[in-house]
């Protein structure tokens, strides 16, 4: 049974990705990382969800650009909440697509849901992130 990956648009515009090439990566991260999970969700929104979400789960009252959720439901991995709006400023500041931008912040959400944490791991992460990145030709 191939590795489901539903994307959802909950506003913020367009998707900083379109929805077929998010659900064509994270089934590759899925295979990549060997995931024994059978599903993780997308979903694309706008910066008033986000800030709503950051300071309901981290007391934080701004938005940002990636947020995780790990399910704990048996199959189902978690779901990964990206600011569309947030991802193209990003992506014009650091001057490639949003779409790229948007690929970045796809694994990164997607190693939080395996339970990395780049603010305690002491940096394992961030390498992790960093070869999956060139691996997966991600980095714009």
């Amino acid at each position: 049974m191939p590795f489901e990956a539903p994307v959802l648009v909950r506003g913020g515009g367009p998707p900083a990705l379109a929805p077929p090439a998010a659900r064509r990566l994270v089934r590759a991260l899925a295979r990549r990382l060997r995931v024994p999970h059978r599903s993780a969700a997308v979903v694309f929104a706008g910066d008033d969800l986000l800030r709503e979400l950051n300071r309901r789960y981290r007391g934080k009252d701004r938005p940002t650009d990636v947020l995780s959720f790990p399910s704990g439901e048996e199959g189902h991995l978690g779901d990964v909440v990206i600011s569309s709006p947030t991802a193209r400023r990003q992506a014009r500041r650091k001057g490639h697509p949003a779409a790229a931008e948007a690929r970045v912040l796809i694994l990164h959400g997607f190693l939080h849901l395996l339970g990395y944490d780049h603010e305690t791991d002491d940096g394992q992460m961030d390498v992790l992130e960093r070869s999956l990145r060139r691996e997966l030709e991600l980095t714009p």
